[in-house]
C-alpha cells in the first residue's frame, strides 16, 4: 500500500500558468489541497486569479498571483520573482497557457500561426527554463505541460494548435533527458474533448481526425486535473518524458 498522508505536497511550491478558469484552476485548487504553496497565474484576468487565490486561501492554503505575458522574457522573469519573493522559488511547474483560436489553413495568416505557437511554445520554454533553475537549486522538481489530442491526430482549423502541441512532446522529452540527474521529472498530458463553458480564445469543439471519445461522452474538468495532480505527487517519481492521454479514447496510442 502507498504511504500517503493527507497533504503529500506540504513544503512544495507550484506555479501554474492560465490557472484563472478550466483545467488551470481545477488543478491549482488540487495542488493546494494536496499542501502545496500555489503562484496562480494569467496574463491579464487578475480578477480571476484572485477569485482563485481566494479560494486556496480560505481552505488554509498559501497562495500568491502573478500577471504576466509568457511570450515576454522580461514579463516572465517578473512572474517568477514572484514566485520567489513569495515562497523561495518552484518545484513544480504546470504549463497549462494557450490559446486555441480556429481558422481554415488557406486563410491563416503568418502573424495568426506565430502567435498561437508563440503562446504554447515560446511560453512553455521561458516557463520551464525559469522554474528548472529553480529546481535544479531546491535539489528537484516536476514539470507537466499540457499538450492535447490535435496534435495526435489533427484537427481542422486548428493546424496552428496542433503544430503548436505537438511540439510540446518534443519539449517534454528533451527536459526529462537533460534534467533526469537532477532529481527532476518531465510529463506531458494531452486532453482530448473536455466539456464545461470554454474561453474566448478556445473557440468551438474542432472536426479532428478521429472520432469522438469511444465514451460517448466529453470529459469533466476534475477527470483531467486529476491525471494532472496524479504525476506531481511523490509516488509518480519514477515516471517521465511520457504523454498521458485524458481523451475518452478518442487516440489510443
Amino acid at each position: 500500500m502507498l504511504n500517503r498522508t493527507d497533504r503529500p505536497l506540504q513544503g512544495k511550491v507550484a506555479m501554474v500558468t492560465g490557472a484563472s478558469r478550466r483545467i488551470g484552476r481545477a488543478v491549482a485548487l488540487g495542488l493546494a489541497q494536496a499542501g502545496a504553496d500555489v503562484v496562480v497565474h494569467a496574463r491579464q484576468s487578475r480578477d480571476e486569479v484572485e477569485a482563485v487565490a481566494a479560494e486556496i486561501r480560505a481552505m488554509g492554503g498559501r497562495a500568491a498571483v502573478a500577471l504576466g505575458d509568457v511570450t515576454v522574457e522580461a514579463e516572465v522573469m517578473a512572474v517568477f520573482d514572484v514566485a520567489r519573493k513569495a515562497f523561495g522559488g518552484v518545484d513544480i511547474l504546470i504549463n497549462n497557457a494557450a490559446i486555441r483560436g480556429e481558422k481554415p489553413f488557406l486563410e491563416m495568416t503568418l502573424e495568426e500561426w506565430r502567435q498561437t505557437n508563440s503562446v504554447i511554445m515560446d511560453g512553455a520554454f521561458l516557463c520551464s527554463r525559469e522554474a528548472l533553475r529553480s529546481m535544479v537549486e531546491r535539489g528537484g522538481g516536476t514539470v507537466i505541460n499540457l499538450g492535447g489530442v490535435s496534435a495526435h491526430v489533427g484537427a481542422k482549423r486548428r493546424a496552428h494548435v496542433a503544430a503548436g502541441k505537438a511540439g510540446l512532446i518534443g519539449l517534454t522529452k528533451s527536459i526529462a533527458v537533460e534534467f533526469a540527474d537532477r532529481n527532476i521529472t518531465a510529463n506531458c498530458v494531452a486532453p482530448g474533448k473536455i466539456g464545461g463553458k470554454r474561453s474566448a480564445t478556445s473557440g468551438a469543439s474542432p472536426e479532428m481526425g478521429s472520432g469522438g471519445p469511444i465514451l460517448g461522452r466529453e470529459g469533466e474538468i476534475d477527470e483531467a486535473a486529476f491525471v494532472i495532480l496524479s504525476l506531481c505527487m511523490p509516488e509518480a517519481r519514477f515516471m517521465t518524458g511520457q504523454t498521458v492521454h485524458v481523451s475518452g479514447g478518442m487516440y489510443m496510442p
